[in-house]
């Protein structure tokens, strides 16, 4: 069964649902959202394409990604 993430929502948001979220982020390049008050400061208005064009990390190999761990994408 898939899972539905939503790329509107903040990092935040998405991240209380389902933890696993930073976990997959990280593995994709993201490596600061695992360090303490992260989540609950810039995560709570970054959204994962605005964190992907800060990073400079192609928003098509997020979805891959994704994709690949059982999520379908809402955008």
């Amino acid at each position: 069964m898939s899972k539905l993430i939503d790329f509107n929502m903040t990092i935040y948001e998405l991240s209380k649902n389902n933890p696993e979220i930073i976990e997959i982020m990280s593995s994709i390049g993201f490596n600061d959202i695992t360090k303490p008050g992260m989540i609950s400061t810039a995560g709570r208005f970054m959204t994962i394409a605005k964190g992907a064009a800060t990073k400079k990390i192609d928003l098509d190999k997020i979805k891959e990604e994704f994709i690949q761990r059982g999520y379908d994408i809402k955008e």
